[in-house]
């Protein structure tokens, strides 16, 4: 097959001469380190992302992803609202922060009024009970497992719910207004928003706050990309509207996973950046030891730009031939890790739970061309000081 000339010549000192085995020792180890680091980053991105994207589906599935709220001069238009780009659904909404106590116990939470007619997320999460029980008027409730537990309650068990921010007066003065609840729905999604979340009808959540009959209620959004809530944000707010999103009560959760993700990116690339260093080890050596060779070719004409290509091919193979093989390497463990992992007999996550994995084809992209591009960086230093030997320096005592 027919190379270039520098092509050829590259790769023929890249497979090395018998009596060069210190330097292909080096070739192969800077492969092999890229190799390695490739691959680590690809999987633990991949094993970040499952994370993520558990925490997502679990956490801001159920959450109100974002509400919009008006006043009675200016209320909410849902069938507007709807219409935004990025919005799939809405449900009318109020919430409030109560306490809730049992007759052994008590404990804070955020109370959703909701309609159990409309769309309501939490419904694919209950173990006992079921939404539908929410009728108006019945002042009836659905709580979360770790709530349940804390509170020491089960289906058809009362408990009294107190909002402190609405109040009324009695004979002994004025106290929050506060209503017994029945217990017929627990909910499970296996975080914490099992202590924390409550829902109730909205009808009976109005009566209990207090609030005007002519109070519109807030609109609850379900949008297609939670994270999209900032662009949202400007769109209601520039309208008149009210906001507030998922991420008043876990932006820092979200923001911790996304710096941790970025964290471990930065560290395991550092392994790759040191197989790069390796290639410019190789071809230091490579191009002191070429010296001789490099004085003839330029003798018999070879151009500055062609040496440098020369000692580019060479050291960038390296680390093509290593990023390619840790996309591959890296992408086939990513999505047999948990076989992997039971076939060594490891469970990291414990009670046999399996580590979620996302593997984004855009990411196992950008890691191998950024692997390739860090090598061909590594090659220009060496290539260029190779392209600088001056062959009446090298052949005067030859």
């Amino acid at each position: 097959m027919f190379y270039p000339l520098p092509v050829f010549i590259g790769l023929r000192y890249l497979k090395g001469c018998s009596g060069d085995k210190f330097g292909r020792f080096i070739s192969y180890m800077s492969t092999a380190g890229i190799t390695i680091g490739v691959m680590a980053l690809i999987t633990v991105l991949s094993v970040m992302n499952g994370f993520e994207g558990q925490l997502k589906d679990r956490i801001l599935s159920v959450l109100p992803q974002a509400i919009i709220a008006g006043d009675a001069k200016f209320p909410p238009d849902a069938k507007t609202v709807v219409q935004w780009k990025g919005i799939v659904d809405t449900a009318p909404i109020v919430s409030t922060d109560v306490v809730i106590q049992s007759a052994i116990s008590l404990g804070v939470g955020k109370l959703f009024g909701i309609d159990p007619q409309n769309k309501e997320p939490i419904r694919e999460y209950m173990i006992l009970g079921s939404i539908d029980n929410l009728t108006t008027g019945g002042y009836r409730l659905v709580i979360g497992r770790q709530t349940a537990i804390r509170l020491d309650v089960s289906l058809g068990d009362k408990v009294r719910v107190i909002i402190t921010s609405a109040s009324h007066f009695t004979p002994i003065g004025r106290i929050p207004s506060q209503r017994n609840f029945n217990i017929v729905g627990i909910y499970d999604t296996a975080t914490d928003l099992d202590g924390q979340l409550m829902f109730a009808n909205i009808n009976d959540v109005v009566r209990l706050m207090r609030l005007s009959p002519t109070q519109p209620a807030d609109i609850r959004l379900f949008i297609d990309e939670p994270f999209d809530v900032p662009s949202l944000k400007v769109k209601a707010e520039s309208l008149g509207y009210e906001w507030s999103d998922w991420r008043e009560l876990r932006g820092e959760l979200f923001q911790a996973v996304k710096m941790e993700k970025n964290m471990m990116g930065l560290m395991l690339s550092l392994i790759i950046l040191v197989a790069a260093f390796n290639i410019i080890s190789a071809l230091i050596m490579v191009v002191m030891d070429k010296q001789i060779e490099i004085a003839i070719l330029r003798t018999q004409g070879m151009q500055q730009g062609d040496i440098v290509s020369l000692f580019v091919v060479q050291g960038a193979t390296s680390g093509i031939i290593g990023a390619v093989l840790g996309g591959i390497v890296g992408t086939l463990m990513s999505l047999k890790i948990n076989e992997i992992m039971n076939l060594l007999n490891i469970n990291l996550l414990g009670n046999d739970l399996l580590l979620p994995v996302i593997m984004k084809p855009i990411q196992v992209f950008y890691v191998v061309v950024g692997a390739i591009i860090l090598s061909l960086i590594a090659t220009l230093f060496p290539s260029i000081k190779a392209s600088y030997v001056s062959p009446a320096e090298v052949l005067r005592y030859e």
